[in-house]
């Protein structure tokens, strides 16, 4: 999923469900210079989500004890 959010950041968004951000993303990606930002923003939201599922699981791991 990295790989996808670095050559094809909209992509990402869009497989999470995000079609807003995926399509503002898309119109930021269609310019040379705003690949680069885009391609950043879209690792680290991935990142961030990522981040986000694995505090979820140890909250409710938490909660079982």
């Amino acid at each position: 999923m990295t790989l996808i959010a670095i050559f094809f950041p909209f992509l990402s968004f869009l497989l999470r469900g995000r079609i807003l951000t995926g399509i503002i993303c898309l119109i930021l990606q269609i310019t040379l210079i705003g690949w680069i930002p885009a391609a950043v923003w879209a690792v680290i939201s991935l990142q961030n989500a990522r981040a986000d599922r694995r505090n979820d699981r140890l909250i409710r791991a938490m909660r079982t004890r």
